[in-house]
């Protein structure tokens, strides 16, 4: 443990260290090509940052923070896309938080300067008619398709919660079953096995939950209001609205501009605006798959079998069959929201215990999760004996 704290504090120094140059190679070099050159061996020192920790929790943070965001982030800022790039004005605060934390500033917090001309005065926004109906695309990697024809079709932006700071007590509650959730498994032997892989779905999700709440209420303290992570995936009516609007909204907003909008914009030359979402979507659900089985690497340190890739695979062609039915039967043939409620949660869930969590348990991630447990505790107990 005492190692891995030490090797915490180097990596983030160095992290630190490293966005500062990308800062600066962004300020002196144009983007394109030439600017991922220079920004290349620190995508590189990125994808090795796991392989540095003994702890399988640490493993699957720094992953999750610098392997997959934080490379995707420095990636679309050589071609000044995505969150680092959204405004010329962001600090280097702001650009080292953004690119080394799973979060995002808000376009329109009052510490981000907006743009202005030469003259100070800010421009107008900018006019929606200069735009072709095939820019509309869908605000996430698995949302409704574009608006075509005339026809006018679900909303898919994220429902957005109230402004403000977040209360305390859901959080509490959460941290309060993950607790509960750790002290059963000391009774696993004599639970069912299919009980505990849904103890681990759940487990999966308040650790998120809580650990991404935690960096954002890091980053309110630096003046930052973030997005939110999570909105409440139990209440999701369909997979596009599960995977689109309510679960990991981080990792959405970066595959979006990642791989959904340049696969659709390639899909648009072939198969027309029309139908251009469905291999968009297909091939970010491929990206998300192989961004998982390296996660599962860092983490098991075992070879792959793809199984988990074959989740997000299949929920890439489900999604895209629930796409075409809902373009064909139209917004008239609806099922109730409590039956596709329903329906939604079984198909996750069902597929979950099938292809992805077995996967953890084959890695030894639990085993090696409750070790780090053991080991934690024994370290706050030392230092708490110390003074």
């Amino acid at each position: 443990m005492e190692g891995d704290i030490i090797m915490v504090i180097k990596v983030n120094i160095s992290v630190v260290i490293s966005l500062c140059y990308c800062y600066w190679i962004g300020r002196s070099i144009s983007a394109g090509t030439r600017r991922l050159l220079f920004l290349a061996p620190i995508i590189c020192f990125f994808l090795f940052i796991p392989f540095n920790f003994s702890s399988v929790h640490l493993r699957g943070n720094t992953g999750f923070f610098f392997a997959w965001l934080g490379t995707f982030k420095l990636i679309l800022f050589a071609f000044n896309k995505g969150p680092l790039s959204s405004d010329p004005s962001i600090s280097l605060g702001c650009f080292v938080a953004s690119a080394s934390l799973p979060i995002k500033i808000q376009q329109n917090q009052p510490h981000i300067r907006s743009k202005t001309s030469q003259d100070g005065k800010t421009p107008p926004p900018p006019d929606p008619s200069k735009h072709s109906k095939s820019s509309h695309f869908v605000t996430n990697p698995s949302s409704e398709t574009p608006k075509t024809n005339g026809q006018s079709k679900e909303k898919t932006s994220p429902t957005n919660p109230s402004k403000g700071h977040t209360p305390l007590l859901p959080y509490a509650i959460k941290a309060i079953l993950l607790a509960s959730l750790v002290k059963l498994y000391d009774y696993s032997h004599q639970i069912h096995p299919k009980v505990i892989f849904g103890m681990y779905c759940f487990h999966i999700y308040f650790m998120l939950e809580l650990l991404l709440a935690t960096f954002a209420a890091l980053a309110r303290t630096m003046g930052m209001e973030l997005e939110p992570q999570f909105n409440n995936p139990l209440l999701s009516t369909s997979l596009q609205d599960f995977w689109g609007r309510r679960w990991n909204l981080m990792v959405t907003s970066i595959l979006r501009p990642a791989v959904y909008q340049p696969s659709l914009k390639a899909a648009m030359n072939v198969v027309g605006p029309s139908w251009a979402p469905l291999p968009a979507v297909f091939a970010t659900f491929v990206v998300s798959g192989i961004m998982h089985e390296l996660i599962l690497y860092y983490m098991g340190r075992m070879p792959p079998t793809l199984r988990m890739m074959e989740f997000f695979v299949l929920h890439g062609l489900c999604l895209m069959v629930e796409i075409v039915l809902k373009k064909t039967l139209g917004s008239t043939r609806r099922l109730p929201r409590l039956v596709s409620g329903l329906l939604t949660f079984g198909f996750v869930a069902a597929t979950s215990f099938w292809l992805f969590l077995p996967e953890f348990v084959r890695c030894r991630i639990d085993v090696m999760a409750f070790e780090d447990y053991a080991a934690l505790g024994a370290f706050v107990k030392n230092l708490s004996a110390a003074f």
